[in-house]
């Protein structure tokens, strides 16, 4: 896990970011005089808006991180009214169940403001929050979000250098065929259920179920990707109790060695987060013992009832997504794949235009967009290449499918490196080459009427051109494999697959 590849060393320094943003919130929620209530709801509302808030231009994510009190503090102060009104407060927390899952539709910006307005109903259930400590807890959150948006803009403006890819579109769909309608409907019976659930386990610690379900639903499209979240949820949970015992139970809540410890779990949180959901549940559930233990309530009987909550709000993302709308792991598979090939066709369009002297044209973006498509085709397909998964023949083809979208991504970056290399030049060749990729990837994805030609024209230039050359490597290589893709993606998922 923690020598999973990190270009760049982006994740190692957006987790040291992390901390530091969520230490300068707790610091000034501290100056500030606020009570420990006051500043575990900074540093979490701080967690949160460098953890949601990824929005592809540094604007934008000042925006977005801007508009955070706008959904938070009226859901904040809901929450809280509400407290000592169970029915009336299950009802509202669905409505903001509904509407935060609704806004991802909107993008980026959408989902931020979503999680936010849900964890602040989450973090009031989780203090016991009471409305007389309403103004403490908006402060507390205002220069919580004033703090660690220093941190990321001006302090450590880290995507100033390096930009991260925009996230990919969510599939298409009208009315309830769209994922963001129909996930809304599912997570809001899932966490239904949750609630339901919970409260028959714990009367005071309910919500934990309700945050699982809502939890398990995020960046996830398919009936098979939900299930493998919400097994491997309890798989770090469960470690993560194990690991409480041991660590956050024998402190009982001691300031320094807690505050240090939950330092290492915000880092262990970011760093985990793309490559191991496990993993980061693993540190969330730390932190939350560490968290209990600075509150004075940490036992070991809270740590299992935690478990507890986290199968009840799992069984509830297993109802949800099966009985609401479900979609097949194959669908939701095809259609990411499809995506992910259109952009390949893109990013030799862009390359080969730029080869040709267009220096407008520059296909390192649509090259990083594919990175980020071909890790979405790698999570839609994880159910079946799940060491568990019994579908042998199934599992065989998607691992097919990822190592040759793997292939895909190498040629691409290769194509996109020669490219950017003012010396290379195009030939005729270079001509016949991308008609070839153009055909190999409508083979696999019928071409849209409206959709623009991939039109290259040539130039004089020398026959053989090192850069020529090697933009032509490329090009073959992404023709092999695209042609190869025929047979795991044309053929039925079920049949067995053939070695080429």
């Amino acid at each position: 896990m923690f020598v999973a590849p990190d270009p760049g060393r982006l994740r190692l320094r957006n987790s040291t970011r992390a901390v530091v943003g969520v230490s300068a919130a707790v610091a000034a929620s501290e100056l500030c005089g606020f009570s420990l209530t006051a500043s575990i709801t900074a540093g979490l509302a701080a967690l949160l808006a460098l953890f949601t808030v990824t929005d592809p231009t540094v604007r934008a994510q000042g925006i977005t991180t801007a508009l955070l009190p706008a959904a938070g503090f009226p859901v904040l102060a809901l929450a809280t009214l509400l407290h000592e009104l169970p029915l009336l407060r299950a009802a509202a927390w669905l409505v903001v169940v509904f509407g935060g899952v609704y806004a991802r539709r909107f993008g980026p910006r959408g989902q931020a403001l979503g999680i936010f307005a849900f964890m602040m109903f989450f973090v009031t259930q989780f203090l016991h929050a009471v409305p007389a400590q309403l103004p403490e807890l908006f402060a507390a959150v205002a220069a919580a979000l004033v703090a660690c948006s220093a941190v990321r803009f001006a302090l450590w403006p880290i995507e100033r250098r390096t930009p991260p890819p925009a996230a990919p579109a969510p599939l298409p769909g009208r009315g309830l065929a769209r994922h963001t309608t129909r996930q809304a409907f599912q997570v809001t019976l899932a966490c239904a259920v949750a609630i339901a659930g919970g409260q028959l386990v714990s009367g005071e610690r309910w919500y934990w179920a309700v945050g699982t379900a809502w939890w398990i639903f995020v960046n996830t499209t398919s009936r098979g990707e939900t299930l493998v979240r919400g097994f491997r949820r309890v798989v770090g949970t469960v470690t993560g109790i194990a690991a409480g015992l041991l660590i956050a139970v024998p402190l009982a809540g001691a300031p320094v060695p807690t505050a240090l410890l939950v330092a290492v779990c915000v880092f262990g949180i970011f760093y985990t987060a793309a490559p191991s959901y496990s993993w980061m549940m693993f540190f969330v559930t730390v932190m939350a013992g560490l968290l209990y233990g600075l509150l004075g309530v940490l036992h070991p009987g809270l740590l299992v009832l935690r478990l507890e909550e986290t199968l009840v709000g799992a069984l509830g993302a297993v109802i949800g997504v099966a009985l609401v709308l479900p979609v097949t792991t194959h669908a939701a598979t095809d259609a990411w794949i499809r995506r992910a090939v259109e952009c390949v066709h893109r990013c030799t369009t862009t390359a080969a235009r730029r080869l040709a002297g267009d220096a407008t044209a520059d296909p390192a973006r649509e090259a990083a967009e594919l990175e980020v498509l071909i890790g979405r085709v790698r999570l839609s397909l994880a159910p079946l290449t799940h060491p568990l998964s019994p579908l042998r023949a199934r599992k065989a083809r998607a691992l097919k499918v990822i190592a040759l979208l793997d292939v895909c991504a190498r040629e691409i970056r290769g194509l996109a490196a020669v490219a950017a290399d003012p010396l290379a030049s195009h030939d005729a060749r270079l001509t016949a080459a991308c008609r070839r990729v153009e055909g190999a990837v409508h083979a696999l994805v019928p071409p849209v009427a409206s959709a623009r030609p991939a039109a290259v024209a040539a130039a004089p230039a020398p026959p053989h051109h090192p850069g020529a050359e090697a933009a032509l490597a490329h090009l073959h290589g992404l023709e092999r494999a695209l042609a190869d893709l025929a047979a795991p993606v044309r053929t039925s998922p079920r049949a067995p697959l053939v070695p080429a």
